[in-house]
């Protein structure tokens, strides 16, 4: 391929453009595209084979691939050009190398594509971390009656199957209804996985019903809500009422604000979902004995709790050894649904809990 040039004519700067393609309909994609071609150099390689194959690429290559090993080789080498591209073959539609970097590594989306026979009501929910799932997945088990999906994935999220194979992943199901739960790594990585979900489902032609953006409000609603305007610009979209919807999306703001206040001796620092754990612990038997250890510790630390420290506490009380996400479960699961609704409810989530049923 010969390289595109840009700038004057005395500082020329070559732009290298390299386009992978998977898809069962490559040979489609091949037909308008006259440059030289690498069809499946997987084909009876090894590991360090394909990893000498990808340090000879110079970058302007057109490469045919079943391979999803081949592809984060080229991938991660190449990963920082815009200019690089990766077309599913099945649509003729593409991805830049980043985007599809981005949806290996956060979502372990599978690039080859998929056949959706049938698709389900499926809604997914893209939270910070790890306990923010646990805490949400109880939640919509407790008060909505869902049950654990291990098993039978849907369709329209089987371009996803490997991630629902990790713990810390949660798939729940209600009347043939699905919710996923992703933990994303913060703020910026909610917003990322907001994106590029949105981009693989152009790509690659499937659909969710709803997809819910739960986030801490750190500094203002307004922030966090141009945050999601600015992502979604990318795409065409409208709003409706406090959510907005892009085709037939409804994208739904999960956003954790609320002021709890947890007693003189702990420590509010920012909306939080330990803020909801410990309203929801509160008045709970074991956590009332709590009350004289956390007064000692505020006098002996010269300083309030915070709350995680707080629900430490309130696991060692219970004799609780297990992490701090098995802990959400359990405690949510075991507390009378009048309590945890009335929480939720207090502070708002339960309606957009409630908005995100598929």
């Amino acid at each position: 391929m010969n390289p595109i040039l840009i700038g004057e004519e005395d500082e020329r700067l070559s732009v290298m453009l390299m386009i992978l393609i998977t898809g069962k309909s490559y040979e489609n994609i091949l037909e308008s595209k006259n440059d030289e071609k690498i069809l499946f150099p997987e084909y009876g390689k090894n590991r360090n084979e394909l990893k000498a194959f990808v340090s000879s690429l110079k970058g302007d290559e057109i490469v045919v691939t079943s391979s999803l090993e081949l592809v984060d080789l080229i991938l991660e080498r190449f990963k920082r050009g815009e200019e690089n591209f990766l077309i599913y073959s099945d649509t003729g539609e593409s991805l830049t190398f980043k985007e599809a970097y981005e949806l290996r590594k956060y979502l372990d989306f599978d690039l080859r594509g998929a056949e959706s026979k049938s698709w389900k009501r499926v809604s997914v929910i893209f939270v910070e971390g790890k306990t923010d799932s646990k805490f949400f997945k109880a939640a919509y088990k407790k008060l909505f009656g869902f049950k654990d999906a291990r098993r039978d994935i849907p369709d329209n999220l089987k371009l996803m199957e490997r991630l629902f194979e990790r713990d810390n992943y949660e798939l729940i199901v209600k009347d043939g209804a699905y919710i996923a739960i992703i933990p994303s790594e913060g703020n910026s990585g909610v917003i990322r996985n907001l994106g590029n979900l949105l981009r693989a489902m152009e790509v690659f032609e499937f659909a969710v019903d709803k997809i819910g953006v739960a986030m801490d409000i750190d500094e203002s609603e307004e922030r966090v809500i141009d945050s999601i305007r600015g992502k979604l610009s990318s795409f065409e979209y409208s709003t409706e009422g406090e959510n907005f919807r892009v085709g037939d999306v409804t994208v739904v703001p999960l956003l954790i604000g609320a002021r709890i206040e947890l007693g003189p001796c702990i420590e509010w620092e920012k909306p939080a979902v330990e803020d909801f754990m410990l309203a929801i612990l509160e008045g709970d038997r074991t956590f009332k004995k709590l009350e004289r250890a956390i007064n000692i510790l505020c006098v002996d630390l010269r300083r309030k709790l915070k709350p995680k420290e707080v629900i430490y506490l309130a696991m060692a009380s219970k004799k609780f050894w297990g992490n701090l996400e098995g802990f959400y479960e359990m405690s949510i699961m075991r507390t009378p649904k009048w309590k945890v609704e009335k929480v939720l409810k207090s502070e708002g989530i339960y309606r957009k809990m409630t908005a995100l049923l598929p």
